[in-house]
C-alpha cells in the first residue's frame, strides 16, 4: 500500500466481467433530438436519480434521467437490500413509497419462490421488517429493487438513457445569464460503440452520482477525504486513531510483520507503513468500499464460489493470524433478505472492506475506476474463495461457509456479484451550508430542512497501518477511521446543502454528493435518506422554474408547502429516538486502544 492517501494501483487486476447487451425491463429512450431542451436533466442512476425524476415529470417537468450504468438503483438494487433506515418514521414522501410497493410485491404468493413467506416474519423480528400499520417492508432482494424502479419510471413517463458516461473533461457546457448568474447550459457524454457523443440541454441539472462527476465537471467546489477535526469544531472527523467503535484487533495484538517479531522482514500485504498520525488531523483519505454480497444456503439457487484468476492466498495471510488470536465473529452481517438470501455486508477487523484501496476513486479516471472497481471484485471473490477452501481457515468456518454461495437468480449480467460497488464516499459537494456533526447529533437545528436523517455517525475504517511497540505490548495491526455513534434523535438537512454557492452555479442541486463534512455525510448517506434528498431536490428545482429563480432563490415557505404536500417528513416531535433498525452495526464501544 502506498503511504500516502493518493490511492494503490493493483497493477495485476483483472477489469470486471463484462455486461450483457441488453438491460431487461429497462426503459430506455429512443435517440433524444440534438436540439431539444428539458426542464430537468438529471445525471445518475442512484436511487436518487429515480426518485427525482419520478418527482419532476409527476409535477410537470419534462425529464430525461441519463445514467452512467446500465442498471438503475444504485445500491438499493445493487445489494443493499436491508435497509439501512435509522429511524423509519422520518421517512416519507416517494421513499416510504418505494417501500410500500415492496410490500405490496411480497404480498403475492408468487413472490415468495425459495422460501415460505411465513418462516420469514420470526426472520424480520430480528431488526429488518416490516410495519403493519403502514404496510411498508424495508428488506427485499436487488432484483425486486431494480424492477420496481424500473416500472415506476415508466408509470411516470420519464424518459431514460442508460451507460451515458458524462464527457468529464469538455462536456459541460457553462453559460451566464442576462442576469449574471452562471449556468449549466448541456451536458455530453462520451462516445460507446453503440452511441456517438450525445447533449442533453436543459433548464435546471440534478447531479445525482455517487461520485459528484457533474458538479465538479461543471466547477462547484468539492472536498475529498476528513476534515481536520478543528475546521468545524468536531468531534469525530479526522484521524481517528485509537477509536475504536466496532470489531477491531485490540485487544488480541495481531503481529503485521512477515517474520513475526522482525520488522526487517517487511509487513504483510494490505498494512501500510504510514505512521498513525495525530487524531483529529485531516487528509484525502476515503472509508472503505466493498461489494454487498447477495448470498444464500438455498442448494438449489447456489452458485459456488469460483477462485478468482490471478488469486493469491498470501493476501489473506493477517485473517489466517486474526483467526490465530481467537477471532471467529464471521458471519454477524449475513442479514437476511426475503426467499433463503442475505445482505453480506463487511465485520470485523478483516473483512469484505478493501481497506486503503480506493483512496484515487473520487477523482480518477473512467478507466482508472473500472481498475479499481475489478480490483475490489477480485479482493472479495479471492476472499470468498480463502475462507471455503484454505486449509488454514478454521475447520468450523470453513465448514459454514461452504454452505453458503451466490444466489443464482440475482445480477445474472455480471456473474451473481453485484453490478454496483458500495460507493460510501467520494467528492463532497461544499456548498450555502455544511452539514456537520452538530445537525447530527442535534446540538444545532437546521433552518430550512427538507428531509430528516437518522443513522449513525458512520464511517467505515480509512486505513490499516502499525501501531508501534510499547512498554507491555509488542506492535501491532490496527484498521483507523472506524466510528459508530448513534443519533439520540431524527434531525433536520438543510436546503441549502443541496445547492452549490451562488456565485459558482444557479441551476444545478445535488442530493447525494451533498454539501456535508466526513462524519456528517457517514450518517446522511443512507439509500431511504438519498432518495428522499432527491424527491426535494427534484421539487425544488420544479420551482425554481416556475420562478424563473436560481436554486439559491427558491423561496424556502413555498419548498416547504409543496414538499408536505407531497408527503415529505420534515420534523418531528423532540421526544422521538432513533430506534435501533436493520443496517445497525455492533453497539459503539469505547476507545480501547493508546493513541500513539
Amino acid at each position: 500500500m502506498r503511504d500516502v492517501c493518493s490511492g494503490y494501483r493493483w497493477r495485476g487486476a483483472r477489469h470486471w466481467l463484462v455486461l450483457a447487451a441488453c438491460l431487461v425491463a429497462a426503459p430506455v429512450a429512443a435517440e433524444p433530438p440534438a436540439d431539444r431542451t428539458w426542464d430537468v436533466v438529471i445525471y445518475g442512476g442512484s436511487s436518487a436519480a429515480v426518485i427525482a425524476a419520478i418527482e419532476a415529470q409527476s409535477a410537470g417537468a419534462t425529464t430525461i434521467l441519463v445514467s452512467p450504468d446500465r442498471h438503475l438503483g444504485g445500491l438499493t438494487s445493487g445489494g443493499l437490500g436491508w435497509t439501512d433506515s435509522g429511524n423509519t418514521v422520518a421517512i416519507g414522501g416517494l421513499a416510504r413509497e418505494f417501500y410500500r410497493r415492496v410490500r405490496r410485491h411480497y404480498n403475492q404468493p408468487e413472490a415468495w419462490r425459495w422460501q415460505e413467506p411465513g418462516n420469514f416474519r420470526t426472520v424480520k423480528q430480528g431488526g429488518g421488517g416490516d410495519a403493519e400499520s403502514e404496510q411498508t417492508m424495508w428488506v427485499f432482494e436487488p432484483h425486486v429493487a431494480e424492477t420496481i424502479f424500473n416500472d415506476w419510471l415508466h408509470e411516470a413517463g420519464v424518459e431514460v438513457v442508460v451507460e451515458a458516461l458524462l464527457d468529464r473533461e469538455g462536456g459541460v457546457e457553462m453559460r451566464v445569464d442576462d442576469a449574471g448568474v452562471r449556468r449549466i447550459a448541456s451536458i455530453s457524454t462520451l462516445p460507446t460503440a453503440a452511441f456517438p457523443a450525445r447533449t442533453f440541454r436543459g433548464r435546471m441539472f440534478l447531479d445525482a452520482t455517487y461520485e459528484g462527476d457533474l458538479l465538479a465537471a461543471a466547477g462547484v467546489a468539492y472536498a475529498v477525504g476528513r476534515e481536520r477535526a478543528t475546521e468545524h469544531g468536531e468531534t469525530y472527523n479526522g484521524n481517528q486513531i485509537g477509536v475504536l467503535h466496532h470489531a477491531h484487533f485490540w485487544p488480541m495484538p495481531v503481529d503485521p510483520y512477515r517474520v513475526p517479531g522482525d520488522p526487517a522482514s517487511g509487513l504483510l500485504p494490505l498494512i501500510s507503513a504510514e505512521p498513525p498520525g495525530q487524531r483529529g488531523a485531516g487528509d484525502r483519505c476515503v472509508q472503505a468500499y466493498c461489494f454487498r454480497m447477495c448470498l444464500t444456503d438455498v442448494e438449489a439457487n447456489r452458485v459456488p464460489f469460483s477462485k478468482p484468476e490471478g488469486y493469491d492466498p498470501a493476501r489473506y495471510e493477517l485473517l489466517v493470524r486474526t483467526f490465530a488470536a481467537g477471532w471467529r465473529d464471521l458471519f454477524k452481517k449475513f442479514d437476511r433478505i426475503p426467499n433463503g438470501k442475505t445482505d453480506t455486508n463487511n465485520h470485523g477487523p478483516f473483512s469484505t472492506d478493501f481497506i486503503g484501496m480506493n483512496w484515487d476513486y473520487p477523482e480518477a479516471s473512467h478507466a482508472r475506476r473500472r481498475e479499481i472497481v475489478a480490483e475490489h471484485l477480485a479482493y472479495q471473490q479471492g476472499l470468498m474463495w480463502f475462507l471455503s477452501h484454505d486449509e488454514r481457515v478454521p475447520e468450523e468456518i470453513r465448514a459454514e461457509m461452504g454452505r453458503w454461495g451466490l444466489a443464482a437468480d440475482e445480477f445474472a449480467d455480471t456473474g451473481h456479484w453485484p453490478h454496483q460497488l458500495y460507493i460510501r464516499e467520494a467528492r463532497r459537494m461544499v456548498g450555502e451550508r455544511v452539514m456537520t456533526e452538530h445537525e447530527v447529533l442535534s446540538k444545532r437545528e437546521v433552518e430550512q430542512p427538507v428531509g430528516m436523517g437518522s443513522y449513525a455517525l458512520d464511517s467505515h475504517n480509512v486505513r490499516r497501518l502499525v501501531l508501534p511497540a510499547e512498554e507491555g505490548r509488542p506492535a501491532m495491526v490496527q484498521n483507523e477511521g472506524d466510528i459508530g455513534l448513534r443519533a439520540p434523535r431524527p434531525y433536520g438537512i438543510d436546503y441549502r446543502c443541496l445547492v452549490p454557492r451562488r456565485a459558482e452555479c444557479g441551476n444545478l442541486l445535488v442530493p447525494v454528493c451533498l454539501s456535508a463534512t466526513h462524519i456528517a455525510f457517514g450518517s446522511i448517506r443512507m439509500e431511504p435518506v438519498f432518495m428522499l434528498l432527491g424527491q426535494s431536490a427534484a421539487a425544488a428545482a420544479v420551482l425554481s422554474i416556475e420562478g424563473s429563480l436560481p436554486v439559491q432563490d427558491v423561496e424556502y415557505a413555498k419548498l416547504r408547502e409543496r414538499l408536505l404536500t407531497r408527503g415529505q417528513i420534515l420534523s418531528l416531535p423532540q421526544a422521538t429516538r432513533t430506534e435501533k433498525r436493520s443496517g445497525s452495526r455492533s453497539k459503539p464501544q469505547p476507545a480501547a486502544a493508546p493513541a500513539p
